[in-house]
């Protein structure tokens, strides 16, 4: 299956998330995106520099000043070594890192935040299983 079909189909087509994005794991390579979401290289080191933050006692630098996605900001929920949560009123965006990916995603007002996590979470397991 090709990136754009993960995106297509395993993310967007699934009715759980409204836009996504896959980044490679250095965040300086669009691998695919679904139209109309654009997530600038600033926003892409931003969420690199998350992953790379070891954090003090278990928080992590950017749950205390947010992340920026598509030009709005969201508040961080949850930020480890793999997942990234952010909420902006009802809306928000799932980011889970892979060995060589970073999937970007959004889920409008109308899902709930835990069903738009397991369906990025689903593919990132599978990516993962399969080498990347």
């Amino acid at each position: 299956m090709s990136w754009q079909a993960y995106v297509d189909q395993s993310l967007v087509g699934t009715g759980n998330l409204d836009k996504a994005a896959i980044f490679n794991s250095e965040g300086n390579s669009v691998w695919a995106t679904s139209a109309g979401f654009t997530v600038s290289p600033q926003e892409m080191q931003e969420i690199v520099t998350a992953y790379k933050d070891k954090g003090s006692e278990g928080v992590k630098q950017v749950q205390s000043t947010g992340l920026h996605v598509a030009g709005e900001r969201f508040v961080v929920l949850k930020a480890d070594d793999r997942s990234i949560y952010g909420k902006k009123g009802r809306e928000g965006v799932v980011i889970v890192k892979t060995t060589q990916a970073i999937l970007v995603t959004h889920y409008p007002e109308t899902v709930q935040p835990g069903v738009a996590a397991n369906t990025v979470e689903q593919l990132a397991d599978y990516l993962v299983k399969v080498g990347y």
